[in-house]
């Protein structure tokens, strides 16, 4: 009975060194791969990286892991010759395979939710305007135009959609003053637009929801690449 005691004393001891062996160097391929990988198509201010999974070195072995979470901050994803911010980015990968010489890897799927500011969505707008939390699941949009010679600011509640998997389009509801020959074609002017956001990390656009904090953009994609 006192070497059994022993024996699983010993093999306690020893699972233990293990599962901190392992913890240790997941930690460390999670520091590793933040500061080297890249999202498809972006530039970011940062990245975390959080490997699931036990033992994290058998799947290293493997070269393939179950579930990686990713989180970008800064984005700065490219449509055509311009760029639209996006604040934060949260990922979770899926059957992620190391490609080449731990140069790289490839998720099988990813989903996700890209956050952008409305202040960032203003910017990227190009009308002049400003884009604000609505409520309801809308957006306000606000705008000057000149009307007879005056210069008035209109506020319309606005409804965004997704075009094609990587276009925003904005359009507004209704339009104040509408009844008047061409103040509706002079409020939308500033008002509606459409803006190519690309796919963001590689990922095509589901959908959009307008939130108090920004516009929360839902993101799928397949064969999503990580670059080292």
């Amino acid at each position: 009975m006192r070497a059994l005691r022993i024996l699983l004393i010993v093999a306690v001891v020893l699972g233990g060194i293990l599962v901190g062996i392992d913890r240790l160097a997941v930690s460390y391929a999670e520091s590793e791969a933040s500061s080297r990988v890249k999202l498809s198509g972006t530039r970011s201010d940062s990245i975390e990286v959080d490997i699931k999974g036990f033992p994290f070195l058998t799947q290293v072995a493997d070269k393939r892991f179950d579930e990686v979470d990713v989180t970008a901050t800064g984005v700065r994803a490219t449509a055509g010759d311009k760029n639209i911010r996006v604040g934060e980015l949260a990922m979770a990968l899926r059957d992620v395979t190391v490609t080449g010489d731990w140069a790289g890897a490839k998720a099988g799927s990813a989903s996700g939710t890209a956050l952008i500011s409305y202040a960032d969505l203003t910017a990227a707008s190009d009308r002049g305007a400003t884009i604000a939390y609505g409520g309801d699941g809308k957006l306000k949009v606000t705008g000057s135009v000149k009307i007879l010679g005056r210069s008035l600011t209109r506020s319309v509640l606005s409804t965004v959609t997704v075009v094609n998997g990587d276009t925003l389009k904005v359009r507004a509801d209704e339009v104040p003053g509408a009844g008047i020959p061409g103040v509706e074609d002079l409020v939308r002017e500033r008002t509606d637009f459409e803006r190519p956001i690309g796919m963001i990390g590689g990922m095509k656009v589901e959908k959009v929801e307008p939130r108090p904090d920004g516009l929360a953009v839902m993101v799928t994609g397949k064969d999503v690449v990580l670059a080292g």
